[in-house]
């Protein structure tokens, strides 16, 4: 068996390794160490253009491959990330500065994005019937893929947010041209690119490139073959795709920002209400749209639940994330670190408490709690994105829930309780895509509708919701008795 190897730092264009002809390099780093792991040439505007080019020319022949042929090329890519698993959980995490723990969690997400794809792709080739009104017609809906797709993906889990995009847009008999973040190049694009050449996709289907938004600008949400841009970030930019896609008749499938509440009622078991509150805090230090941002604890049991947070955030191992026993690594960059200062130092000038003050070490950052926090505070309000908590106490459970809605975002959301009839009655009040009775913000699956309300995003992923995304309906009529017009 054939392994990935980290040397693949090259953009994939129409089925070759190719590196960019800007002549301008970009060092991909270990955010631990600032060690780097590898170098690479970034690909040129004229690169991009042609890369679309390609995938406007390969897609119609794409979509009318097999979905035999698809299956088998799916199961192979499959195989790859599975047969490879230790050397992706590797560069996984000394490139993204998630723990061992967080790579394999995020390849194993991978995978099963890849093998859902087999229990959906053959709706392109189903054809339903509906009843016409018109004496001798018969209607025929046909589904059918939409083109080309843009797909662009962040930083923090970037091989599982680049694949649950590509996978079924490619499924779907679609042609993909997809960008990673530089600074996870590999994880988010090389890796997937290396999975899809070795199962034998045929050429131009899936491209990946290395590039700089300062070398394209706007070319892959404005270019013309482009039907469908799948994004994953922040809402500030998610707002900018909405509005040049909207200004192009484009569609967009957009998962944005979260300021996801973590709600635990009166009657909770304080205890386990901490652990999954302890994960789902700091897992990959806070940086998942989808993390625990802020903490709304019934007034009669907030001081024992901000307690003995505290004391278990405060014995979390920090460190080098290649480490088995670290829980929390570094944030992604320099800049990164310096925003979450910023707003740490703003929370404390404006008299916020911090029961646990962490410590910074370049990139490494060690917990910060704070406690008895109003929810109109700018630290309650704001997408924290790092290993920064906030614990807010409220009057009552209703109370509670009026805080959790009170924010622009509605990505996820978890209720804590011991009456799980009132827990899930309640979770239908929350106004976010998501909802967990008992169970911590960070969930996924391949086969859930994952996405967000309000602020943070519009579509959804997971079989069979993105489907609808992904492909476009066509109504074909066939009259077979001679109709009789007015005129």
């Amino acid at each position: 068996m054939e392994k990935f190897e980290i040397n693949y730092n090259k953009s994939y264009l129409d089925g070759n390794w190719v590196d960019g002809d800007t002549g301008h390099d970009y060092d991909i780093l270990n955010p631990y160490d600032d060690s780097v792991i590898a170098t690479v040439q970034l690909a040129s505007l004229k690169q991009v253009k042609n890369a679309y080019e390609i995938a406007e020319a390969r897609q119609k022949e794409w979509a009318h491959s097999s979905v035999e042929e698809r299956k088998e090329i799916f199961r192979k890519a499959a195989e790859f990330m599975q047969n490879n698993k230790d050397d992706i959980i590797n560069i996984v995490s000394r490139e993204t500065g998630g723990t061992l723990l967080k790579a394999e969690l995020e390849l194993n997400l991978t995978i099963d994005v890849l093998k859902e794809t087999f229990n959906y792709m053959d709706v392109v080739d189903e054809v339903k019937e509906v009843k016409a009104s018109i004496e001798g017609k018969r209607n025929k809906i046909y589904r059918q893929p939409l083109g080309v797709i843009s797909s662009i993906s962040p930083f923090n889990f970037p091989m599982n947010l680049s694949m649950r995009s590509i996978a079924p847009a490619i499924a779907l008999g679609n042609t993909v041209v997809h960008k990673a973040d530089l600074q996870v190049g590999f994880t988010g694009g090389a890796i997937l690119a290396r999975a899809f050449d070795y199962a034998g996709l045929p050429e131009g289907v899936f491209q990946s490139v290395f590039t700089s938004i300062d070398e394209i600008g706007d070319e892959m949400l404005e270019n013309p073959v482009v039907q469908l841009i799948a994004f994953t970030g922040s809402t500030n930019v998610g707002k900018h795709i909405g509005k040049i896609a909207g200004e192009n008749l484009k569609r967009v499938a957009l998962e944005l920002g979260g300021n996801n509440p973590f709600v635990v009622f009166g009657d909770a078991d304080v205890d386990k209400a901490v652990d999954a509150a302890i994960f789902g805090k700091f897992m990959h230090q806070g940086q998942i749209c989808m993390c625990v941002n802020r903490m709304i604890v019934h007034r009669d049991i907030y001081e024992e639940f901000k307690d003995k947070f505290v004391k278990r955030a405060a014995e979390l191992p920090c460190g080098d994330q290649t480490d088995p026993d670290t829980v929390i690594g570094p944030l992604i960059n320099e800049e990164q670190a310096d925003k979450v200062m910023e707003i740490i130092e703003k929370a404390e000038e404006n008299g916020v408490k911090a029961a646990l003050k962490g410590e910074r070490n370049g990139k490494l950052l060690t917990p910060y709690v704070f406690v008895d926090v109003d929810n109109q505070d700018d630290i309650a309000q704001t997408e924290l994105f790092s290993p920064v908590a906030s614990i807010i106490k409220a009057d009552s459970d209703d109370h509670a829930l009026e805080l959790a809605n009170d924010t622009i975002y509605g990505l996820t959301s978890s209720i804590f309780t011991s009456d799980l009839e009132k827990g899930e009655a309640a979770a239908l009040k929350i106004d976010s895509g998501m909802t967990h009775v008992n169970d911590q913000t960070v969930n996924d699956a391949a086969n859930i509708p994952f996405g967000g309300n309000k602020q943070s995003g519009m579509g959804r992923f997971g079989n069979p919701w993105v489907i609808d995304e992904f492909t476009k309906m066509k109504w074909v009529s066939v009259q077979e008795e001679y109709r009789d017009f007015p005129f």
